[in-house]
């Protein structure tokens, strides 16, 4: 009797579940059959989710109930706080599964090539949102102790930062963040957060309805310059084949129109504004400096030569993730992916890495929302299986199941499950009841480990 398809998933984040979605949908599943394991280098699955989603976000956190449903399948199996490369490598998954799939994403911030990013208060949007997510790598203080702050970007993740900063802990206070969250943003003395972009209102990255939701909140005065409503034959062009730009622009100018309220804190929205300086003194953020640009008639911007100093102390870069170079793996630099075609990874030589494959934002970078990686996934699960039916997969030493369980045991390695994932759900669950929460998120890893029963 054949044995089930053996497949490896290095990243238990949505990318990575959609992956084995697909694989459980595939003719593969029903035969000879599908066997898959999820290594997750947290204690706990769902990635972006949980560390990169905002925590006044329940909405895109609904996803997870999605996830849950895969995750629930007798075929799969999760290996929590398990880390490549250090706990398991290459040639071993290749030793134990006929396929690998890498789905690990993006952590790190992408470089801004202005001077002054080394000042004191020039921070990266992927750390601050990893410490109010709670992530248990990172410090669990945060400095907010800038009255002005500048946020540099004009996706998604900006207006994150910028909402968190301009939010009381009060308000955040029913969401899952850990008290040390909590008890950090009762001191932030923020009042005034500019969010600044280089280009139009037409051509802001913005989803709709998160730039909406900053309107909600009783405490935030959302300000935009009605000079900043600009618009050239490109940008008309992106409106008109763009729903979603065209919401945004409508969104911005429907502010830019109104009076300025009184709401306690204050959140610019500034447009054609190019960050050409973080200015300092005595090695501290005093200020940004921009440079006004205009519109060239394409949608894209020119600069002007005029320069505002605008006064902050501190500056958060948003201007997009990067991912971490996967070791024995090939790497493109500048995208800051692994080189592939259809999800196969290829080689310098152009040829195929046999039976590994990227899915995610390893493979095309951090751009869409969350949803947008299950046609990718459906893509490299499609090359995985026709290589498998076309005989061009390696045949593992090892595969039997146990086997994988064998070797962590040997190295040590303290492992959480999907089971485990259960019991520190419902550890959390148990911390938020008191306080009428959903949630109380655990933040130490060794508490994790502990309350999953590693």
């Amino acid at each position: 009797m054949p044995r089930p398809l053996r497949v490896a998933i290095v990243g238990a984040g949505p990318a990575g579940i959609y992956a084995a979605d697909a694989l459980l949908k595939s003719a593969a599943a029903v035969e000879p059959g599908v066997s898959i394991d999820l290594f997750e280098r947290m204690p706990a699955p769902f990635g972006l989710i949980r560390y990169g989603v905002a925590p006044d976000h329940p909405r895109i956190k609904g996803i997870v109930t999605a996830l849950h449903q895969v995750l629930d399948k007798p075929q799969i199996r999760l290996f929590g706080n398990v880390d490549y490369p250090r706990d398991i490598d290459l040639d071993t998954l290749h030793s134990f599964y006929d396929a690998v799939v890498f789905s690990t994403g993006a952590t790190a911030d992408r470089h801004l090539d202005i001077p002054g990013l080394g000042l004191d208060g020039s921070y990266g949007a992927a750390d601050f949102v990893s410490w109010y997510d709670g992530h248990p790598d990172v410090p669990r203080s945060w400095p907010l102790d800038a009255e002005k702050v500048a946020v540099l970007g004009v996706g998604n993740v900006a207006l994150d930062v910028a909402r968190i900063l301009a939010k009381t802990a009060e308000e955040l206070l029913p969401t899952e963040i850990p008290p040390n969250v909590h008890e950090g943003l009762q001191a932030n003395k923020a009042r005034e957060i500019h969010v600044f972009g280089r280009r139009g209102p037409a051509q802001a990255k913005f989803s709709p309805m998160e730039l909406r939701e900053l309107d909600h909140s009783p405490t935030i005065e959302v300000v935009v310059n009605p000079e900043d409503i600009d618009y050239d034959e490109g940008s008309i062009a992106t409106r008109r084949a763009n729903k979603q730009a065209d919401m945004v622009a409508k969104t911005l100018e429907n502010w830019a129109i109104r009076d300025v309220g009184e709401r306690p804190h204050k959140l610019f929205l500034h447009f054609f504004e190019s960050p050409t300086e973080i200015l300092g003194e005595d090695g501290k953020v005093t200020a940004l400096r921009t440079e006004r640009t205009e519109l060239d008639g394409t949608g894209n911007v020119k600069g002007t030569g005029a320069f505002t100093d605008w006064d902050v102390s501190a500056v958060y870069r948003a201007v997009g993730y990067l991912s971490d170079e996967l070791p024995k793996l090939p790497w493109d630099v500048a995208s800051g992916t692994v080189p592939d075609e259809g999800g196969r990874v290829i080689q310098e030589n152009g040829e195929h890495l046999r039976s590994t494959y990227v899915t995610g934002w390893i493979r095309r970078g951090p751009i869409g929302l969350i949803g947008h990686t299950k046609g990718d996934a459906n893509e490299t699960v499609a090359s995985l299986l026709d290589d498998h039916d076309n005989g061009r997969l390696r045949t593992p030493a090892s595969p039997d199941p146990e086997a994988v369980d064998a070797f962590l045991g040997e190295r040590g390695v303290r492992y959480t499950t999907w089971e485990g994932w259960y019991r520190l759900d419902a550890a959390e669950k148990a911390l938020g009841e008191p306080q009428a929460r959903e949630r109380v998120k655990i933040v130490e890893r060794d508490e994790m480990l502990d309350a999953s029963g590693a």
